[in-house]
């Protein structure tokens, strides 16, 4: 695989911040240029952080000096040195539509975790052991747009990185529905516990807006391409409650699931078990090996799911057993900065490089 240059635009906020060290090192991307607002504009990447670095990480040295672009005014100067670009900015949805598409349309394709584009039909929403072949309509995207390179891909709702995954594998058994409970880390919000101290000793139990990306998008996600867009799955129906919990890293979820043709509890960890996709089959480099891990335990799961497990790309699942209004009940995790957002857009570009979209 030849080495790609990167950008990465809304490099100063958590996700940028996460995009950096993921980077850092990496076999595929080499990171070329950071852009932010405005404000951070022609500073040295250290200066435009400031007290703000997030990471358990130190900075990389590689960008502290780095010269801050600006992701509005200077497109052309980044579009020049990148083959493509992460984005992460903090923008209304209006706005980040409009430059994810300056971009695309100034041939560079963009890799995004917002979620302004999540439902454009012809713009592929890709969890990579999940959808791989949706990116197929970015075909009709760039015929859109009137480019031969230049597209925008993005990442789902950070929240569906545990239960969506762990669900997949037994579509085939026929889900009727779905009932989840997330309880999400500040680091969804990109807050510490310093910048987020009301969420000490506290939960809250709304996140805007939240509720309505976990129901819709895994539709979308399970849904197919006709003429030339994706076009939503009309089940399993699905309905969330999402909550903000005092921890720093890690959203988790308690999943309610019914089937039309009931499986036993052997076969389901049999198909959590044995389940890969193409990340697995190509070895990406940040591909899990094993992307869906079962433990088994009594009354503390919390005592054995790991945020972390696979360096943080992969989904770790407890407490299977059959329920009252249910078939079956379980929870899971995942990172939500590293598979739930910067780490799964990472192996998402590492798919399309691999399938030659970003040549």
């Amino acid at each position: 695989m030849r080495e790609f240059q990167v950008g990465v635009v809304g490099a100063t906020g958590m996700v940028g911040q996460r995009f950096i060290t993921l980077l850092e090192g990496h076999p595929w991307f080499h990171l070329k240029v950071l852009a932010a607002s405005a404000r951070s504009a022609g500073k040295t990447y250290e200066e435009a952080v400031g007290s703000r670095w997030a990471m358990s990480a130190p900075m990389p040295e590689s960008v502290k000096s780095m010269r801050v672009l600006d992701a509005e005014k200077d497109i052309d100067e980044i579009t020049h040195q990148v083959d493509f670009v992460f984005c992460a900015v903090n923008m209304k949805k209006d706005e980040i539509k409009a430059l994810e598409e300056a971009y695309a349309k100034r041939e560079c394709p963009v890799i995004s975790n917002n979620s302004a584009h999540r439902g454009v039909a012809d713009v592929p929403m890709i969890v990579p052991e999940i959808n791989p072949e949706h990116a197929a309509v970015i075909e009709a995207q760039r015929a859109r747009l009137g480019t031969k390179r230049g597209f925008v891909a993005v990442k789902s709702n950070c929240s569906l990185q545990s239960y969506v995954p762990a669900i997949h594998p037994l579509m085939d058994f026929g889900v009727t529905k779905v009932l989840a409970c997330t309880y999400q880390a500040i680091s969804g919000a990109g807050k510490t516990f310093e910048t987020f101290p009301d969420i000490v000793d506290n939960v809250i139990p709304f996140i805007g807006g939240e509720e309505e990306k976990s129901e819709q998008e895994p539709l979308k996600i399970w849904g197919k391409i006709e003429g030339g867009e994706i076009v939503n799955a009309e089940g399993p129906s699905i309905t969330t409650q999402c909550l903000r919990v005092p921890v720093s890293d890690g959203h988790t979820a308690a999943v309610f699931v019914s089937f039309a043709k009931k499986p036993t509890v052997e076969e389901i960890k049999a198909r959590w078990a044995a389940f890969a996709g193409e990340p697995q089959e190509l070895d990406l480099p940040s591909a899990p090996k094993q992307f869906l891990h079962y433990f088994e335990e009594s009354d503390r799961p919390q005592a054995k799911l790991d945020r972390n497990l696979e360096n943080g790309m992969a989904v770790s699942i407890g407490r299977l057993r059959e329920d009252t209004q249910y078939d079956y009940k379980f929870v899971c995790l995942s990172h939500n900065t590293l598979r739930g957002a910067a780490g799964g857009a990472v192996l998402m570009a590492e798919l399309l490089a691999a399938k030659g979209y970003l040549d």
